[in-house]
């Protein structure tokens, strides 16, 4: 099987996961019934994934991909931190918000296991969160931004950018917001982003 067709199959194979795991949540959704669902043998699944943390590591990872390559993009071309953190801002936040990610994160509620949340952790916040607190520390070289801990820097951002947006999205009160709302959202967790954080001698 060639590359292309192989993206193709793995694309319904995922797809068919996040249908199963949507209406047999997480331990329902073993390998057997997701290769049901895609109409794919259990050893294609097997071979492909490893297992079934395999596969779900793996939609976690696709997810993320889109914005983890924007961040790492804009870091190797040395793009201004802050230019970078407000261009990709808002597709972080569709990210955060789209259908996938909390048919994920309802999935990983409900496994009283926790190995969904974990692959959720490794594949998501760990892979995406280094890659924004270096442009914060990069921020910070530049005297653009003021602050003693890159991690408490990186959980203010995604506090000011999502707040309870992610949580109201999984419990089903909200609709996911807009490509206008999370361009605005962004901006405005940017700003008071740089507010609180601006450096001292800066400020008026």
């Amino acid at each position: 099987m060639d590359d292309e067709r192989r993206g193709r199959r793995q694309e319904q194979i995922e797809l068919a996961a996040y249908r199963v795991l949507e209406r047999k949540g997480f331990a329902g959704a073993t390998v057997q019934a997701i290769a049901r669902e895609a109409r794919a043998s259990n050893e294609t699944l097997y071979n492909w994934y490893g297992d079934k943390t395999g596969l779900f590591h793996s939609l976690v990872a696709r997810n993320a991909q889109a914005v983890r390559e924007a961040l790492q993009t804009r870091i190797a071309l040395q793009a201004p931190p802050l230019e970078a953190l407000a261009a990709v801002g808002p597709d972080l936040l569709a990210l955060l918000t789209h259908p996938r990610a909390v048919a994920l994160n309802r999935a990983a509620a409900a496994d009283p296991g926790g190995e969904l949340a974990q692959a959720i952790a490794q594949a998501g916040r760990q892979t995406v969160g280094p890659l924004i607190a270096q442009l914060l520390l990069e921020a910070r070289n530049r005297g653009e931004l003021d602050f003693d801990d890159a991690e408490a820097a990186l959980a203010l951002y995604l506090d000011l950018l999502a707040g309870d947006l992610q949580h109201r999205r999984v419990i089903g009160l909200i609709p996911a917001p807009g490509a206008q709302s999370c361009r605005s959202r962004a901006t405005l967790a940017l700003a008071r982003l740089h507010a609180l954080c601006a450096d001292p001698a800066t400020r008026p």
